[in-house]
């Protein structure tokens, strides 16, 4: 193979200094990349009158490097050495088939005769195929598809129809006194509202072997295996907004145990001397119906228990307590017996009284209009399917 001629070039480089300056400093920037910092030494020797077959051997590039970017920086300066644009790899599949998969991504297996109660890209590119929209694709293809809309089909999340004919109202309610408004009036200096449920079933397991530790490399190791030793309920009312908790631990629930959660708080300052203290309750058997409302209201005066709608426990602040003690208390759970559950509730509640803050609730009355303004269009389109 013949050496290159070394011949001169139409494309005669002059800098000016602002130009110079631009690609000497590219040149010894360490953090610039390899193939900028070659095309920034091409011009830059070029410029000092060198050939293209002395640069090509000087930076060990092919000839036609040098005569590309000497050209390139000729014509447009120092903006040409950057990349251009490229087309990138023609589409293997049309946008139609692409637009198919992904719909039948959004459809329940079922509606195509699919033994399968939910999708994943494996078995979508294989409906695909056995439909006859493609010869061939491959899952990743798929799920790559997916991926631009955000689609996972493989995902699911468990949600209740709200069936309670004054949701709009009750929950309307509740989401005001979190705002700390009542019937259209700010809440005073010594009103309190208050978030209340109970936690049943809590079981006092204690391990067959003890635990080891975390280590570099291993996490926390639990045994598998434990021993019962009962339960109990932990019945918990939560300022919300003071970030404060108080519980009362009973053998189970019931009436008269919510009763003594109620008593502890009522007599405990600064509820014992407030002008009111809303109670914000589910629907529980413990404190149901207007019977509830009546007994709360005879024992303690200044106490109005405040009913969220049916099923609608996500609004209750008191659930997100629970979420925090069970991970924080009670998995993974190794206690001795039902009163080393009770001690560890006990600390918990005395410590998170020393750190928490308010939580930073966002669901607000306009979001609540949203949300029924979702649920009549979703029952129209229901009402609608089943006349036609």
């Amino acid at each position: 193979m013949e050496a290159p001629v070394s011949r001169s070039s139409p494309f005669v480089i002059k800098l000016r200094r602002e130009d110079c300056a631009a690609l000497e400093q590219r040149v010894r920037c360490h953090t610039e990349q390899h193939r900028m910092v070659v095309r920034a030494q091409i011009v830059l020797l070029a410029a000092e009158g060198w050939a293209n077959v002395d640069i090509a051997h000087e930076l060990g590039v092919h000839v036609d490097v040098a005569s590309k970017w000497r050209k390139r920086f000729f014509c447009e300066g120092v903006a040409g050495l950057a990349d251009r644009r490229r087309s990138g790899r023609p589409r293997l599949f049309p946008p139609k088939i692409v637009a198919q998969v992904k719909a039948m991504a959004c459809e329940p297996p079922a509606k195509r005769d699919v033994a399968l109660s939910r999708w994943s890209s494996a078995e979508l590119a294989a409906q695909a195929v056995t439909e006859g929209l493609v010869g061939s694709v491959s899952a990743s293809t798929v799920r790559r598809w997916l991926a631009e809309d955000a689609i996972k089909p493989w995902q699911y999340r468990s949600w209740i129809f709200p069936r309670d004919p004054d949701f709009a109202s009750k929950a309307a309610r509740v989401l005001d006194l979190y705002e700390r408004i009542w019937e259209g009036e700010p809440l005073g200096p010594d009103d309190y509202v208050i978030s209340a449920d109970e936690k049943s079933q809590l079981q006092a397991l204690s391990r067959c072997h003890p635990e080891l530790p975390p280590a570099p490399g291993r996490p926390r190791r639990v045994e598998f295996e434990y021993d019962r030793h009962g339960t109990l309920a932990y019945f918990g009312a939560y300022d919300v907004h003071r970030a404060q908790l108080i519980g009362h631990i009973a053998p189970t629930t019931g009436i008269v145990h919510f009763a003594a959660l109620v008593e502890k708080v009522m007599t405990t300052e600064p509820y014992a001397s407030a002008r009111r203290v809303f109670w914000v309750v589910d629907n529980g058997s413990s404190h149901n119906g207007r019977t509830s409302v009546v007994r709360m209201c005879g024992a303690w005066p200044t106490a109005t228990l405040v009913h969220l709608p049916v099923h609608a426990s996500w609004l209750n602040q008191i659930e997100i307590v629970y979420s925090v003690i069970g991970r924080k208390v009670t998995r993974p759970a190794d206690f001795i017996d039902l009163d080393d559950l009770a001690r560890a509730l006990v600390a918990f509640e005395a410590r998170y009284n020393l750190t928490a803050r308010a939580f930073d609730w966002r669901f607000t009355r306009d979001d609540l209009v949203e949300l029924c303004r979702r649920i009549d269009a979703h029952r129209d389109q229901e009402a609608l399917a089943a006349a036609a």
